[in-house]
């Protein structure tokens, strides 16, 4: 049979009933395959990085070296939870590394939203690699490459989880254990491991981060500002359980300002951007109708508690005729 081939596409491999069954044959193989050998993974917080990790933790333990990158986009204690769960909890072989500085020098005076991706992407390939050439004896390289993943490919584009290395880092194999597993299965492997319920059930994260999401050449106070805003969005969110119905929800922060009143005075600020979807293939996609006490609630608290934000708007747009992201 194909490696890459799930027996039949239409049935589930793994249930919760089948977790742990997957996870004894995982460990098993990655073994198998790894021996005493080193594996690096760059470690994002995302689920599928992070199911990837605490599988291959329970496999090889410190055989396992992770590199988590911050490249100053993440959502607000994204970088700090991974920590917390997999060096301090996990204990992982864990690598940090704040790149904020240098990710955002790069991004300065930069609006157009496809050279964002690229220089977001490409700088993270630089600083992974850099990181890659310090490390002795790493033989393995493993990814969260998911089942979907080789559908779109079809065996011709790279896996985007860290495609573009130099020809010059070489690796024996890669390492992929959830690659015949659709996102749910995912999530399920995930909880069976023992992972928070906030780091397994983490909604979709476009890999540029809020990048994509403070609209425009991104400065500092607005990408503050956006972090900050989408926390309490989230917050409220899951104060009232439409965490567990809505399948997408954010915040947006563009680049012009309204004029506002705060404390009787002039008040110019940057409106956000509520945008909540539900989808079952991410081409198309609804809009949730979130109650005007949830509305009013986060307006009042983002307008109350986050500097340099004077309105809240709700994007009601669906897909098609808009995207789910802004950019």
């Amino acid at each position: 049979m194909d490696s890459n081939k799930r027996p039949d596409t239409m049935e589930r491999i793994v249930t919760p009933e089948l977790a742990e069954a997957f996870i004894a044959e995982q460990v098993k193989e990655v073994r198998a395959q790894v021996g005493n050998k080193k594996v690096l993974l760059a470690l994002s917080g995302g689920v599928d990085s992070s199911v990837v990790a605490a599988l291959l933790i329970k496999a090889i333990g410190k055989q396992l070296v992770c590199v988590h990158v911050n490249h100053g986009l993440m959502r607000k204690g994204e970088s700090e939870q991974v920590i917390e769960v997999f060096r301090n909890q996990l204990d992982a072989n864990l690598i940090y590394i704040d790149a904020t500085d240098r990710f955002l020098d790069k991004l300065a005076g930069v609006a157009e939203p496809e050279k964002k991706r690229k220089i977001i992407g490409g700088e993270f390939v630089r600083v992974f690699e850099e990181e890659a050439r310090k490390l002795e004896g790493i033989s393995f390289l493993a990814q969260g490459t998911i089942y979907p993943d080789i559908l779109e490919s079809d065996g011709v584009k790279a896996h985007h989880n860290v495609g573009g290395l130099p020809d010059d880092i070489h690796f024996e194999g890669l390492v992929e254990p959830v690659k015949l597993l659709y996102k749910d299965e995912v999530r399920v492997v995930g909880k069976a491991l023992g992972l928070p319920a906030e780091m397994v059930d983490r909604q979709p994260f476009p890999g540029p981060g809020l990048g994509v999401r403070c609209l425009g050449a991104i400065t500092r106070d607005r990408l503050h500002a956006l972090r900050e805003a989408d926390a309490i969005l989230r917050e409220e969110f899951d104060n009232v359980g439409l965490n567990k119905t809505v399948w997408q929800y954010f915040i947006a922060v563009p680049d012009f300002k309204s004029v506002g009143v705060r404390d009787n005075k002039r008040y110019e600020g940057w409106p956000a951007i509520i945008r909540a979807v539900n989808t079952t293939d991410a081409m198309s996609a609804t809009i949730e109708e979130i109650p005007y006490s949830v509305l009013h609630k986060i307006t009042d608290r983002i307008t109350a508690e986050v500097e340099g934000i004077n309105r809240v708007l709700y994007d009601l747009t669906p897909k098609p005729i808009g995207t789910i992201e802004w950019e």
